[in-house]
């Protein structure tokens, strides 16, 4: 039976559950088409005859659009209705998708992609909100346990995804299908939202977006991500892209000073400086960006090496990532039960786990023979999913626990906009550094040689963003114990 409008979710246990799977499927389906491009990045280069930068923005420009939406657009779900909201952004996501798969050249599918991503921010916010709107105390913990399954299962079951589908479609055509698959699944997911979905429980109070804290976000994000799209290795890489840190500092002081103002004159700003003031939720911020910086990026380098450094099929090199997902999955089920119980501790155990992974897959890919390196890679990925099931949701537990209702939407937002910029801003960072490699060794040594380096220096940069993640979640535990003691 449908959820009328305003009706409370508390009241029909049954309905919450379904409502649930709606959002948590939705999840899946946008977080997969950004691990699922990532297998499709060589037929997308063939098909277009693109570089480095080309295929970056790709990627990017789907995660950016949706990070630079997330705040604002959860504001909006908080204060109107969240319903609305996810069918609206739902709806575009299908045009975007349908947009992308019919795209005759780069330039039209990067358009399309932003289109997604400016799609996916507008439903994406809404399903944090929703899912603190309907459960509270232990049930929250085991929707937020089951939501991060959901999530590390899309994410690493897209790289599989797109394996199996460019191996029955052929190169060409299997991208595009990558994007078509999107349509129906949508389709349906939009079906049962409008049955399914709670009503507005918005405050109805005046909106207000901070547009000037959105232009200056949007700039400073931008000014962190140019240097490395544009950084190849080659020769001709402009120099002056590294004076875009400059502009990142001064902008990045220019937000810091409005948002101040901004909240000081009793407006509500971008970024909510008051929510920041909650340790458990500035330090969950702080590792799950951290953390989305790494994982991602993992991913995307590790296919990328398997499939053009060893000559690995889409679905070959798929096939190496699957036991991260389904290991990830259980953990993640499991920590949603564990976490009242063991706290952030199950969180710097998962990101010390996957540390020790990071560095296990370089020395198998360095070290051991090519015929080898699949299988090792397989076994590390194992490892390494079992660490990763316990950071996301038991961190998204932790860092939600102290937020008001009223503000769930908005608070979801920022969370999700740390890991969405993380997740742009790493996988930038790592495939500058991968690409960079083979350009500047290329033709000096052996071909397998300069594919081991340049997945050396990539995941370097991933190990470096997964340490950041450890560092916040021990002074989290520390500040913890000292509370408790």
């Amino acid at each position: 039976m449908p959820a009328s409008e305003g009706s409370d979710p508390q009241e029909a246990p049954t309905g919450r559950w379904s409502a649930f799977w709606v959002c948590a499927g939705v999840a899946a389906i946008t977080l997969l088409d950004l691990s699922k491009v990532n297998v499709a990045l060589p037929a997308i280069e063939h098909a277009f005859d693109v570089g480095s930068t080309e295929l970056q923005l790709v990627l990017s420009g789907y995660v950016l659009a949706l990070a630079l939406l997330m705040v604002p657009m959860g504001r909006v779900g908080d204060q109107r209705s969240r319903r609305t909201l996810f069918v609206v952004g739902l709806s575009l996501f299908t045009l975007a998708s349908a947009a992308c798969a019919l795209a005759p050249n780069a330039a039209v599918l990067m358009l399309g992609r932003v289109a997604q991503g400016i799609a996916a921010g507008i439903h994406m916010p809404q399903v944090m909100g929703l899912i603190q709107q309907m459960f509270q105390g232990r049930d929250r913990g085991r929707a937020f346990g089951m939501f991060g399954a959901t999530i590390g299962l899309a994410t690493a079951l897209g790289p599989l995804v797109g394996g199996v589908t460019i191996a029955l479609a052929g190169e060409d055509a299997g991208w595009r299908a990558l994007f078509w698959m999107n349509v129906p699944l949508c389709l349906i997911a939009i079906f049962f939202a409008l049955r399914l979905l709670p009503g507005s429980q918005g405050t109805g109070r005046r909106l207000e977006l901070d547009p000037v804290g959105v232009v200056l976000f949007g700039g400073a994000v931008l000014s962190l991500m140019l240097p490395f799209l544009f950084t190849t290795g080659s020769p001709e890489d402009p120099p002056a892209r590294w004076w875009s840190l400059a502009v990142l500092a001064v902008l990045s002081a220019a937000l810091l000073l409005w948002e101040r103002r901004y909240e000081a004159r009793g407006r509500v700003p971008l970024l909510p400086l008051r929510l920041f003031g909650l340790p458990s939720f500035r330090n969950g911020v702080m590792v799950g960006s951290a953390y989305f910086m790494g994982m991602p990026a993992l991913f995307l380098i590790t296919t990328l090496y398997l499939q053009t450094g060893l000559h690995f099929t889409a679905l070959n090199a798929a096939l190496v990532t699957i036991g991260f997902a389904l290991a990830s999955a259980t953990t993640s089920w499991l920590g949603g039960r564990l976490v009242a119980r063991q706290g952030r501790r199950l969180v710097v155990l998962g990101v010390g786990t996957m540390l020790a992974a990071i560095i296990a897959l370089v020395l198998a890919a360095v070290l051991a023979p090519p015929a080898h390196v699949g299988w090792l890679m397989a076994v590390v990925m194992v490892i390494g999913g079992l660490g990763g099931g316990f950071v996301v949701s038991p961190n998204q537990t932790l860092m939600y626990a102290d937020v008001p209702v009223a503000q769930a939407g908005l608070a979801g937002s920022v969370g999700q906009l740390g890991q969405r910029m993380g997740t742009a801003i790493g996988m930038a960072i790592a495939l500058s550094l991968f690409y960079a490699a083979i350009y500047r060794e290329q033709g000096t040594t052996s071909e397998l040689e300069v594919f081991h380096h340049a997945y050396a220096y990539g995941m370097a940069a991933v190990a470096g963003f997964i340490a950041i993640a450890l560092v916040a979640a021990l002074a989290d535990l520390a500040r913890r114990r000292r509370v408790d003691a």
